[in-house]
């Protein structure tokens, strides 16, 4: 009888915020894989429950081996439970291997959704929500950081990062010299702990305020992308004459166009004029 693989999350700071199916998932798997195992005892003791299932480490040194292991074992009817020290696995933490190794063999995986570091500081931050991308931890080394940061720089969505308290300004700092020290931005620490905050401002205010003040705690960066460049005049007239061509009438195009582009429909007409040249 084949079991199944259960991610769950769990509190990044609150213990309040663990559901009741990470509590009922904690109390009956067979197997809870976890990142530290005196953390998964801890939280299971602040919970008031007891694990009654074998406990086995689950982290970045061993993933790779222990994830055949754990899908072995749900193939063999077990309920497994894989949790990291804090928030969703295989989310910059230990889980994908697991995930990977279970689709290949066609063990069922399930998950117990809660808490996300990434997610709510997204939320907190004030930027654009409807399109975002999560980039995790950077490169430790600058010229490496530097490099990714680059390749980042013509991104348009919100960009939300994890980062070390201890290389926050640094980073910080590199930010501002690969996107303009005026890119709006927003620094999240402790989540959902005592001492929670969220500042916002430009990259050079936070860089600034991070080299002063050095912060403590779990923290997340999360930063406007780049502002979307309108087109220019000749790509509007492009599309004009492409839709015109395609058996539109030209007043109706550019209507659309410079509705769509928020540019005056009479210089967009005037140049499509231009453009057709004398008929």
């Amino acid at each position: 009888m084949t079991g199944r693989i259960v991610l769950a999350a769990t509190p990044i700071g609150n213990v309040g915020d663990a559901s009741d199916r990470l509590r009922h998932a904690l109390a009956t798997a067979d197997v809870v894989a976890a990142e530290d195992t005196r953390r998964v005892r801890d939280l299971a003791h602040r919970l008031g429950l007891r694990i009654t299932g074998e406990i086995v480490t689950h982290h970045d040194h061993n993933e790779g081996e222990r994830a055949a292991q754990l899908v072995e074992r749900a193939r063999e009817g077990a309920t497994v439970l894989v949790v990291s020290d804090a928030g969703m696995p295989a989310v910059s933490d230990p889980g994908f291997r697991v995930v990977e190794a279970a689709a290949a063999a066609g063990v069922d995986v399930t998950v117990l959704p809660g808490p996300s570091a990434a997610l709510a500081a997204l939320a907190l931050s004030g930027l654009p929500t409807d399109r975002f991308a999560f980039e995790g931890f950077l490169p430790r080394r600058s010229g490496e950081r530097a490099a990714r940061l680059a390749g980042l720089a013509t991104e348009e969505r919100t960009l939300v990062f994890f980062e070390a308290p201890h290389r926050l300004a640094a980073t910080l700092v590199a930010m501002a010299e690969a996107w303009g020290g005026d890119r709006a931005a927003a620094v999240s620490r402790e989540l959902t702990k005592t001492y929670e905050e969220t500042r916002r401002g430009t990259l050079a205010q936070l860089a600034e305020w991070a080299e002063q003040s050095e912060p403590r705690g779990e923290i997340v960066v999360t930063v406007a992308g780049r502002p979307a460049q309108a087109p220019g005049m000749a790509a509007l007239v492009g599309e004009v004459l492409d839709r015109v061509e395609a058996g539109e009438r030209a007043k109706a195009a550019v209507a659309d166009v410079a509705a769509t582009a928020g540019v005056p429909s009479r210089e967009l007409y005037a140049a499509v004029l231009a453009a057709r040249g004398p008929r």
